[in-house]
């Protein structure tokens, strides 16, 4: 159904507050909060800390705190100051004409039609019977359904529920030691807060460098905004048992070659790094923002190619290599700074000047002073072929394989690729081999192959195996 048009009619036992009840309004009326701080981190969790001017009456009273948000975890509610809790709620309910008419199930209401040709009013007093899918109503001795057919139609309601509110509310009884107005900080847990980085960099072949600008993402889906708040982000996972059902997405890829040493220039808490945003800000519900805190230029980079060969892979036709950009986060000859994870997209100016996206790749959390290798494609020039020449058995638990690999070069330029062989045990020995090797882990080994401008090059070894 299209939304109907609902009027409200307000009665004095509708809204009326109860003597004991002082919601915290604004003289702005925009929002309830107070001076706000808000801390994100990156698994969908925040810590919100709002700080409130109080006038608490002597003795226990039940205060409303409206605008806080939809996603609030009330189980992580405090208030500072000398001040106790007696009872808690929270009231997430929230006025909609839909749920208007789900309360309403049972109530009489006033529904008026509208003559489009005079203008006249109809009004007739009817009882709500259901609202699943469509409004089922009783008007005197007959039944009628709340029909959508283009007829200006609306429906009075003699009062709003007390469950639903128009904005998410917590409502605490409080029993303080003393009466007066005093401020009080509310702290509280939430979900539907995230942040990530985005990372922008131009890349330059020909001089061999990168400018790369970092950006905050912050992402807000808790159903409320934070006004002028101040803001500070975690980067690293806390743990919290926020929902251990939840599912969990695998962590980035990542492109980190060699994990770095050095220690950031920035505020550490625990084992995290702390980005505090440098003026405060107001995040809107169902809003994405993005905020600088990264800007380097000419940073050393270069292109790099990389194939790797799962064990006994062989191929009927060459494959392409994987390019990448190759560079370091130290502080000297890198991007001098630790980066938190999001995704990198690289561009590169064509030959008119203009920038092209060249690829994307994303990043874990990375140490300053690590050495990255981000893939952004696959080589249009570049192929390699893997061949198993030969398997024979040694004996009853050694096996010897030969293997080939055919690199390619279609390009102007000399290239140098990184071929990696996956998959060979602990106890794997390569036997012979046409170019040296370097054993990168226990399960691969590594030749940096030269491949002339438009030549070809090959690699052969024998392994010598238990399986």
């Amino acid at each position: 159904m299209r939304m109907l048009a609902v009027a409200l009619l307000l009665t004095s036992s509708g809204l009326a507050a109860q003597s004991n009840i002082q919601p915290i309004l604004p003289d702005n009326g925009r929002t309830a909060q107070g001076d706000v701080a808000v801390t994100i981190y990156n698994n969908d969790l925040a810590l919100i800390q709002d700080r409130r001017e109080l006038t608490l009456p002597a003795g226990r009273s039940k205060q409303e705190f409206p605008d806080v948000s939809a996603r609030i975890r009330p189980e992580t509610v405090t208030l500072s100051g000398d001040i106790g809790i007696v009872e808690q709620n929270f009231d997430f309910d929230l006025l909609t004409p839909a749920a208007l008419m789900q309360k309403a199930v049972g109530e009489q209401v006033t529904i008026v039609r509208v003559n489009p040709a005079t203008g006249a009013e109809v009004r007739e007093r009817a009882k709500i019977l259901a609202a699943n899918g469509g409004v089922v109503m009783q008007i005197g001795e007959r039944i009628e359904v709340l029909r959508d057919d283009g007829l200006p139609t609306r429906v009075i309601f003699d009062r709003v529920p007390e469950q639903l509110r128009a904005r998410p509310t917590l409502s605490i009884t409080l029993d303080p030691a003393r009466g007066g107005r005093q401020p009080v900080t509310l702290n509280y847990l939430t979900g539907g807060l995230s942040w990530s980085a985005d990372y922008v960099a131009l890349f330059d072949e020909a001089k061999g460098t990168m400018d790369v600008q970092g950006w905050i993402t912050l992402n807000n889906q808790s159903g409320t905004p934070y006004s002028n708040a101040k803001t500070l982000l975690v980067a690293g996972d806390v743990n919290a048992n926020t929902n251990r059902y939840r599912y969990q997405p695998p962590p980035p890829p990542g492109g980190m070659v060699r994990a770095g040493t050095e220690t950031a220039n920035r505020e550490r808490l625990g084992g995290f790094y702390l980005y505090p945003l440098p003026e405060r800000t107001t995040i809107a519900d169902k809003q994405t923002k993005q905020v600088s805190f990264l800007d380097v230029h000419g940073a050393p980079a270069r292109r790099g190619y990389e194939y790797r060969v799962g064990w006994m892979a062989s191929s009927d036709e060459p494959q392409s290599a994987s390019t990448a950009i190759r560079f370091l986060s130290a502080r000297d000859g890198g991007l001098g700074d630790a980066l938190p994870a999001g995704t990198v997209r690289v561009y590169q100016r064509d030959a008119r000047g203009n920038p092209q996206f060249v690829g994307e790749h994303q990043i874990g959390h990375t140490p300053m002073g690590s050495s990255l290798s981000l893939k952004t494609g696959e080589a249009f020039d570049v192929k390699v072929r893997p061949i198993v020449v030969q398997r024979t058995r040694v004996n009853s638990d050694r096996w010897k394989t030969s293997m080939k690999y055919v690199l390619s070069n279609a390009g102007p330029k000399p290239v140098t690729v990184d071929l990696i062989q996956d998959g060979l045990w602990g106890d794997t020995r390569i036997t012979d081999e046409s170019r040296k090797s370097e054993r990168l882990t226990a399960d691969q080994a590594l030749w940096k192959v030269e491949v002339p401008a438009n030549g070809e090059a090959e690699v052969t070894a024998t392994f010598d195996t238990r399986y």
